[in-house]
């Protein structure tokens, strides 16, 4: 059973740092990318980043460039997502998904992704 489980969201004042995890079991990453996604309340689901474990290509969205890390540990077959210098706007649920096959030189698409997190809550205050 493929399963996506996503955990180290939490409560985190302005400029401060999270590190989220995507726990994944009943697949190999090498064959899958994996993305991260947000979705604040009354906003579309967003592509913040991915990353392809088959040829490390990675993407990141305008808004998190050059603040979130995206990286695989693909002995734990887990996907993290650093991110630093941390604001209120970034508040939502994030998610990670998989996608069998695909390398990430461009946005990643929720309709694409075959398979989900539950979610994990990051909230930003000011």
């Amino acid at each position: 059973e493929v399963q996506l489980v996503e955990s180290g969201g939490g409560l985190v004042q302005a400029g401060g740092s999270l590190r989220l995890s995507c726990a994944a079991s009943g697949f190999t990453l090498d064959d899958y990318a994996i993305g991260w996604f947000r979705q604040a309340p009354g906003k579309e689901r967003e592509g913040v980043s991915c990353i392809s474990s088959s040829d490390g290509s990675t993407y990141y969205a305008h808004s998190v460039k050059g603040r979130f890390t995206i990286s695989s540990d693909n002995a734990k077959n887990t996907v993290y997502l650093q991110m630093n210098s941390l604001k209120p706007e970034d508040t939502a649920v994030y998610y990670c998904a998989a996608l069998y096959g695909s390398k990430c030189y461009e946005p990643p698409m929720a309709y694409e992704y075959d398979y989900w997190g539950q979610g994990t809550q990051v909230t930003v205050s000011s």
